[in-house]
């Protein structure tokens, strides 16, 4: 492992705050992250000869014998741009289902393309290229590499669990967190865990609320034995953090038991963000707090770039409805079509924020949240509102960079003040630019919070979000977010 290297952590979901829809790995073994390298070159020598080789016989049947120079330098850059690409996409990861794989794919070979068209603009060469051939090499590319990712994968992937299942691996704890990773270890990694080794103090784990899954195999005083008569080649410590000398004294006794020794920390207590673990000058270093735009930079700038995109797309397409619902909103009621108001925006900093104007114009000094039948909200914001018409004019804050399409929701700074002391890690959900949507709102988690639990509900959501983060969730909560727009509890 390098300085540059960061492995992700065991999830936000051992951290009492979790998104179960989505799994999180474990630092890989160094066979296991052989065989992921192996995959992802296996499939990209495939893929590449494939594409090449289809890009070679269009422009032959379309040009005779002879292939011209650009087809050839085409087949060479697109093969070498797409190491990055499909790597960024994890396009080849053996963790992958098949639709998930092929969807990845299907991102990747898009990008892919996108960067090629966009060279060619640059360096003027499109015309040199048939329209034709290369629409075709488009389609049938994807097609064709999607049916040699399909056999391979399997095979990979039977490689790769028959190779989990002959490790056997072995959990010292039986509190909360053990019991966590083992639920994960067995039923997400598909690990052969075997059972659980208590501390000699503890209560037996059958006492902890341990089941038949999960068997007891003795206590540390007895661990030798159960690594030898169970044949373990893994073993995870799972002990609270205050147990520092009890983990010191048991990895100096596994450093010859020849196992594999990992250390889940018990962070039960923090509200982990975007955590992960890296080498800091070959000293591991654990990140409990950090913002994914930081943490990972280029995924950063593409998510940047993807929302801009977006939003001008978005501005033009919808400028019909825009200058409608302005006329509607200017009609309504004497006042602005615009409403402003300064909220907290990425790490805290203010940004004003455009809504079409949804209430009649009053003295906002005290800001409050509108609710059911609210008088200062005019008939067309009431359709505004509960159609989520009115956040449309955000598309700019967007445009300009304050915003982004998918993030926390972001509030008013007096509902920030208020809440910021009665909910743990409130302001810590600014890690990341605001959005016009966000996970809280694909959850049900919209409208009014009259109550301290439905706003810690949608924290909750919101720290998720950020804890798991990325493009390929961007992109989910787009596509489910229309389905959400009508709701009854938007005011």
């Amino acid at each position: 492992m390098n300085d540059m290297s960061r492995i992700q952590s065991p999830g936000g979901s051992l951290n009492r705050v979790s998104l179960n829809k989505r799994t999180h790995e474990f630092p890989l073994a160094p066979q296991s992250n052989g065989r992921v390298q192996l995959a992802f070159w296996l499939h990209w020598a495939v893929a590449t000869i494939v594409q090449c080789g289809l890009l070679v016989w269009l422009a032959t049947e379309k040009a005779g014998d002879n292939v011209d120079s650009h087809y050839r330098m085409l087949a060479v850059v697109s093969s070498l741009l797409a190491i990055p690409v499909f790597a960024f996409f994890r396009a080849y990861s053996i963790r992958n289902g098949y639709l998930v794989g092929v969807a990845r794919i299907l991102a990747a070979w898009s990008t892919l393309i996108a960067g090629l068209a966009f060279i060619a603009f640059v360096t003027k060469t499109s015309e040199s290229y048939s329209r034709e051939v290369v629409l075709q090499w488009v389609l049938m590319g994807f097609a064709f590499q999607v049916l040699a990712f399909v056999p391979i994968h399997k095979v990979l992937r039977r490689i790769d669990k028959r190779h989990r299942f002959a490790n056997a691996s072995i959990i010292i704890g039986c509190g909360d967190i053990a019991l966590t990773l083992a639920s994960k270890l067995r039923y997400e990694r598909k690990e052969a865990m075997i059972g659980m080794v208590c501390l000699d103090d503890e209560l037996p784990c059958e006492d902890a609320g341990q089941t038949t899954y999960f068997p007891t195999l003795g206590t540390v005083s007895q661990l030798r034995s159960v690594i030898s008569d169970n044949s373990v080649s893994r073993v995870y410590i799972a002990l609270p953090a205050r147990e520092t000398d009890q983990i010191e004294g048991l990895y100096v006794d596994l450093l010859d038991a020849s196992v594999d020794v990992v250390w889940v920390p018990d962070f039960a207590n923090l509200k982990l963000l975007n955590h992960s673990i890296y080498n800091l000058g070959g000293m591991p270093a654990i990140n409990l707090n950090e913002s994914p735009l930081t943490s990972y930079p280029g995924s950063a700038f593409f998510k940047s770039m993807m929302d801009r995109a977006l939003a001008l797309a978005g501005i033009l397409i919808l400028s019909p409805l825009l200058l409608t619902v302005a006329v509607a909103v200017k009609l309504s009621s004497p006042g602005p079509v615009l409403f402003r108001q300064k909220r907290h925006g990425w790490n805290g900093n203010i940004i004003e924020v455009l809504k079409f104007r949804s209430m009649r114009v009053h003295d906002d000094q005290k800001v409050k949240q509108a609710t059911k039948d609210d008088p200062r909200v005019t008939p067309v914001g009431g359709f505004l509102r509960r159609s989520s018409i009115d956040e449309l004019p955000q598309l700019f804050n967007v445009l300009k960079g304050d915003m982004s399409l998918v993030g926390p929701r972001p509030h008013a700074i007096a509902h920030n003040d208020y809440y910021s002391d009665k909910i743990i890690a409130y302001m810590a959900r600014h890690r990341i630019k605001p959005g016009i949507t966000g996970l809280a709102q694909i959850s049900g988690c919209r409208g009014e919070t009259e109550t301290i639990d439905k706003m810690q509900k949608r924290v909750e959501l919101d720290l998720d979000y950020i804890n798991h983060w990325s493009l390929w969730l961007d992109i989910k909560i787009l596509i489910k977010t229309p389905l959400t727009l009508i709701s009854k509890d938007i005011y």
